[in-house]
């Protein structure tokens, strides 16, 4: 899940828009806060990947992803 492209607060806030719809409500809500403080590139970067395609993802997944979500919020 590495990844080379370093995600500002700014990307991470419109990916997590963009899967309002799909992420459990607890989740989005706890991701909104910790955006709304300042994070180390790291975890903002570990934020977007769990984000990305997530309502792409299979039910398995998705909940493998929002374990690991919860976990980070």
């Amino acid at each position: 899940m590495a990844c080379n492209i370093d995600h500002s607060r700014e990307d991470v806030q419109k990916k997590l828009a963009s899967q309002k719809d799909y992420v459990p409500e607890d989740v989005f809500d706890k991701a909104e806060t910790f955006l709304q403080k300042e994070q180390d590139q790291e975890q903002l970067n570990e934020l977007f990947h769990l984000l990305k395609k997530y309502d792409l993802s299979s039910e398995e997944e998705q909940k493998e992803r929002t374990g690991k979500l919860r976990e980070m919020l």
